[in-house]
Formats: C-alpha cells, sequence, structure tokens
C-alpha cells in the first residue's frame, strides 16, 4: 500500500517512530530538484519517484516491502504501439468522403489529404514505438489531432444547423447513418486527444516525464488488481470517450487536470446534442 510523506532537501529528517534511511530518487520528475535523502517510517522502505516540489520542499511516492516495484505506468517503458492510433486515424478520415458535401468541408479531398500527410510524415519518424521525443514530431501530432478536430466540429455544426433550419434530407436512413458517422468520430477524435494530451502524449509517458495523471484510471487507484507492467494504451483512451459519449460524465476514469474536465464537458455536449437532434428529426420524418 502506497504511503505518501512530505520531506525537505536539506539532509536527513528523522521521523518519530521505527525509521531508516531511505534510498535516493533515482529520477527526478517535471523540475530538476537537488537529490533528497531522507527517513520514513513503516519497515524497510525506499523512495521511488519524485511527484513535485520546489527548492524546500518535495513530495515522494514511498513504497512498502509489499508493493515495492514501480508499475510501468510510472517509469520509463518500451512505448506504445502505433497501430491502434493509426487506425483511428483512418477511421476518422474515411467519412469524410461518405458524408453529405454539406457535412464535410469543401473540397472534400483538403482534409484526408493533410491527414494522411501528416500521418506518413509521424510514421516516418517514429515508426513502430512511440518513445521519440522530438519537437517537430509532436507539433506534427498536435497538428494532426487538430485538423482532425476541426473537420469533426464543422461535420456537428453543420448537422445541427440543418436540423434546425430542415434543410437536411428527410430520408430518415440518411439522417440516422450521417448522425451516427459523426457521433463516432466525435467519439475517435476525443480519444485522440486525451491520448494524445494525457501527461504529455505517449512518448512522455514512455519516458515518465510527468507521474501527476491527468486521467486517473482505476489500475493508478489500485494497482494490486493491476499487473506491474500495466500502463494506459489507446484502447484505454477510446474506452473513456466512448463511455463519456454514452453516459455524458465521467465512469471509472477521473478526470484530474482542469483542461480534462473542459474536454470532457465539450465531447459530452457534442454527443448529447447530436444525438438528440438527429433522433428527434429522424422520427418527425417517420410521422
Amino acid at each position: 500500500m502506497r504511503k505518501y510523506a512530505r520531506a525537505r532537501h536539506a539532509g536527513t529528517h528523522p521521523v518519530p517512530g521505527q525509521a531508516e534511511p531511505a534510498r535516493t530518487c533515482a529520477r527526478h520528475f517535471g523540475r530538476r530538484l537537488p537529490e533528497v535523502s531522507t527517513t520514513f517510517t513503516g519497515g524497510a522502505t525506499s523512495c521511488r519517484r519524485m511527484l513535485e516540489g520546489d527548492c524546500g520542499r518535495a513530495i515522494l511516492v514511498v513504497m512498502s516491502d509489499s508493493d515495492d516495484a514501480v508499475p510501468l505506468w510510472a517509469r520509463r517503458s518500451a512505448g506504445e504501439s502505433r497501430l491502434a492510433a493509426t487506425v483511428a486515424v483512418l477511421a476518422v478520415i474515411a467519412p469524410q468522403w461518405l458524408l453529405p458535401d454539406r457535412l464535410t468541408v469543401r473540397p472534400s479531398w483538403v482534409i484526408p489529404a493533410l491527414t494522411l500527410l501528416l500521418l506518413l510524415a509521424l510514421i516516418a519518424g517514429n515508426p513502430i514505438r512511440l518513445d521519440r521525443e522530438d519537437q517537430w514530431l509532436r507539433t506534427t501530432s498536435l497538428v494532426l489531432s487538430g485538423t482532425l478536430g476541426f473537420a469533426t466540429a464543422w461535420s456537428v455544426d453543420r448537422l445541427v444547423f440543418g436540423l434546425v433550419d430542415g434543410e437536411l434530407s428527410n430520408n430518415p436512413r440518411v439522417l440516422l447513418g450521417s448522425g451516427g458517422a459523426i457521433w463516432v468520430t466525435n467519439v475517435l477524435v476525443f480519444a485522440l486527444w486525451y491520448w494524445e494530451f494525457d501527461r504529455g502524449g505517449p512518448a512522455a509517458r514512455a519516458h515518465g516525464r510527468n507521474p501527476l495523471p491527468d486521467l486517473l484510471f482505476p489500475q493508478m487507484q489500485s494497482p494490486n488488481l493491476a499487473s506491474q507492467d500495466w500502463e494506459p494504451q489507446f484502447m484505454d483512451y477510446l474506452y473513456l470517450a466512448f463511455t463519456n459519449a454514452t453516459a455524458f460524465s465521467p465512469t471509472d476514469v477521473m478526470p484530474m487536470s482542469r483542461w480534462t474536465k473542459a474536454m470532457m464537458t465539450v465531447q459530452a455536449s457534442i454527443s448529447f446534442i447530436t444525438g438528440i437532434l438527429v433522433i428527434a428529426r429522424a422520427v418527425n420524418v417517420l410521422k
């Protein structure tokens, strides 16, 4: 079971009770800080990760003998496979050729062509494992996510105004098909955004740059119920996006930072408005 202790940098600080010196933190996260040597209660314990601090203070995570190994999500790893995210990007591009012209950015080839170009650049720079931290890769990845987000926002805007104005097709099959495609696109785009921004993105997570989670998964709260080799991957973020789009609220994954709360609010709002308007219009047409 994890125990948390607050310590100062200067020297060793005894704590009342039986204690012994802990190991000096091997790696520093976030801002670079002086090395820490401190003493903790609770038997044989060791300083595993420095979470946050400044010149006079650090918050240290301490693990007891029963949980001595640091889980994979909190330390350096080999990096996540690119395959799942690549498939998701291609799945977002596909509806751009299938949706009615009114619901897509014109000309229809612009968004798919730009997205494929950016995706090929990312694959060339980091083909298999997402563990390379280069500024151009990060910028290209963010531009790709932004492009997909813009295309989705455009489709949602045109769909909503078309339904309100009554200018879209009166064919229920077309209405439900278009609305369903946009809803699925909304889930995939937000899954990519959660995956792209959580703790600095996949490459930063692979290097353990930021141990403070933006999204708190159950495996992080109950490490004894998960393998030491567990770390969040794209499928976990896709599940988060799907449940948020259907339940309109967090389910098992808790947003910790303000940007995640704002993003989940936007996604749930889009999903709710899209679903209500499309279903209402389709039912009205059927009558």
